[in-house]
């Protein structure tokens, strides 16, 4: 409860800066240029961005021939909370990480790399797309595109009001819009992250409850971390790259490396230290650590 109460919070102070941005570009017809992009930008990303997801993951999909244990372990997980089956990928990326993505729970997808496969035991990986189902059950997915969109938007618009200026009638003076255009896609940038933070450390929670294996996910994180800083080198998909989707695999990409030096508001996950900690309390709760 807590945590979605923050996610909400974010999301609120998201759209004030979309429209606090917009406002900077030209009062009334910035904020209706920044509403429609904002509206435009989230439209595409609900309905496609599970599409792109899984091609820039050069992902298959997973067949229940070829990958019994997959089809199997999943459909068990679906049945415990009653929700529908999402269709399953398989990456050929060297790099141990998995995702979810999908627009609702009828509409999803999961994705596991091969090199989780190849590394994870059953228990480790039952942990796993615990938590990556919990995603989908909770909207995580759409709360993150959401999150995306809107910043993306604000920066675009604050580029837009440097370039071309904004409305005469503006309040605050040079100095001040010259501010907002600057610090504005920074504060976005830091509110989303914030947000996808957020939601990482529920889908542990959710994904522990749901498999009834904490230790095992913890064990996993710790596995994914050690190993993505490991395979560096092995390279990965364009998915794992990209900013816009390594955000969605359920540890950072490479063990961090491509966002590594910078400061902890800057990360799209959790620390893995942190993550770990909380599973072991949850299994202090279940009575399964004395």
């Amino acid at each position: 409860m807590i945590k979605s109460f923050k996610t909400f919070v974010l999301l609120a102070l998201l759209s004030g800066l979309i429209l606090l941005a917009g406002q900077a570009i030209g009062n009334r017809g910035g904020l209706m240029i920044a509403l429609g992009l904002a509206l435009a930008m989230n439209v595409g990303s609900y309905w496609f961005s599970d599409k792109l997801a899984i091609k820039m993951a050069r992902a298959q999909e997973a067949s229940p021939q070829e990958y019994p244990w997959y089809h199997s372990m999943v459909s068990e997980l679906a049945l415990k909370t009653g929700q529908p089956m999402p269709r399953l990928f398989v990456s050929p990326s060297p790099q141990p990480n998995a995702f979810a993505t999908g627009r609702n729970p009828s509409h999803a997808a999961v994705c596991v790399n091969q090199g989780l496969i190849d590394m994870l035991d059953r228990d480790e990986m039952e942990g796993v797309l615990a938590h990556e189902l919990s995603h989908v059950f909770n909207r995580d997915i759409l709360i993150g595109t959401i999150a995306a969109t809107l910043a993306t938007a604000i920066t675009f618009l604050a580029r837009f009001a440097f370039f071309f200026g904004g409305g005469r009638d503006r309040e605050g003076g040079p100095i001040a819009q010259l501010a907002l255009v600057l610090l504005a896609p920074i504060a976005a940038m830091l509110i989303q992250f914030a947000v996808t933070r957020s939601r990482e450390t529920q889908a542990d929670a959710s994904g522990a409850q749901l498999s009834g294996k904490p230790l095992a996910l913890a064990s996993a994180l710790q596995k994914l971390e050690a190993g993505g800083k490991q395979r560096i080198r092995m390279g990965g998909t364009p998915a794992e790259t990209s900013p816009a989707f390594s955000q969605l695999y359920i540890s950072a990409p490479f063990g961090g490396a491509v966002t590594r030096g910078m400061s902890s508001l800057f990360r799209t996950h959790p620390k893995t230290e942190d993550r770990v900690a909380n599973l072991h309390e949850i299994a202090r709760s279940m009575g399964q650590i004395g």
